[in-house]
């Protein structure tokens, strides 16, 4: 049986043209040119036998082929660039800025900073976990090179996709059938100080199936709104990611609350080259991330 060797150029280009959500921008950050990036995908195809792309609407989407590579490509050139690092000698330096939602923190944060300091122990890090509107005026003025934040919708060419993220009304771990909206008394909302994008589309969604609401307990960190909601003083919004066994979702039919939308999760870049101190970085990011959320909530 002849054995068939992946072109680790294609499937680089393959990998980045999905996390970019267009092969255009692919050979924009790959510096190449478009032509020569559909040429590698058409060459990863023939070697792996089977189509990988399908047109969904004006754009390509996975086909169950493209989806099992896409596992292995990222374990492939993660490990490939590990091996060059390593045996190259090549040691990059300098000073690269991070920022997250609390809701990562704890999470995913120490796997990030663990991997890509033992992968570049001369590079200085700085971390930085804060809330949305400061992570985007951060990423806006240069003080912050990548940032993980919630997508408010704005146009953003450097924001890459990650994932989208269904939100939940929350409520104490230990209380069962409390109904929240009973004989017409205000939604008692849990929530963070404003500006906060979770915060708007809870009073949104109560505004617009005509259910009134008061703020039964407002806090400057998720730290004080677990503790709220835990004690049973109201009701928060968020994703199921990375709660604490204190709270837990809530039936919005047993609990007579509205269904919530979805939240989309994105890396964002402050300008088009970060070097590649910032792309390691982003690329280990995206991998944790991509391991440790379910597979149904990723965007590609």
């Amino acid at each position: 049986m002849r054995i068939t060797n992946l072109d680790m150029d294609a499937l680089r280009s393959f990998v980045v043209g999905i996390d970019a959500g267009s092969f255009a921008r692919a050979a924009e950050r790959l510096g190449r040119s478009t032509s020569a990036v559909s040429a590698q995908l058409k060459k990863l195809e023939e070697q792996a036998g089977t189509p990988l792309l399908r047109k969904s609407g004006r754009g390509l989407a996975l086909t169950d082929g493209g989806e099992a590579l896409m596992s292995y490509a990222r374990r492939l050139l993660a490990l490939n660039d590990e091996a060059v690092s390593a045996v190259s000698g090549l040691e990059l330096e300098g000073w690269v800025r991070l920022g997250l939602q609390e809701d990562f923190g704890e999470t995913i944060l120490p796997q990030v900073l663990g991997r890509f300091a033992r992968a570049h122990p001369k590079v200085r890090i700085e971390g930085r976990v804060a809330r949305n509107d400061e992570l985007k005026a951060k990423i806006a003025s240069g003080q912050l090179d990548l940032a993980l934040a919630w997508d408010d919708g704005a146009e953003n060419t450097r924001a890459q996709p990650i994932a989208s993220l269904p939100l939940h009304w929350l409520g104490p771990a230990e209380a069962d059938g409390l109904r929240y909206c009973a004989e017409g008394a205000p939604v008692p909302l849990v929530a963070l100080e404003a500006p906060c994008i979770l915060r708007t589309l809870a009073c949104e969604q109560l505004d617009r199936h005509g259910l009134s609401w008061r703020l039964a307990f407002v806090s400057p960190s998720l730290g004080g709104m677990w503790a709220a909601t835990s004690a049973g003083l109201g009701v928060a919004v968020r994703t199921s990611f990375g709660i604490p066994p204190s709270v837990k979702p809530l039936d919005p039919a047993s609990t007579g609350l509205p269904e919530l939308p979805a939240l989309k999760l994105a890396l964002l870049r402050a300008r088009k080259d970060i070097g590649p101190t910032g792309e390691h970085l982003a690329a280990i990011m995206t991998e944790a991330l991509r391991e440790a959320l379910p597979a149904k909530w990723l965007t590609a």
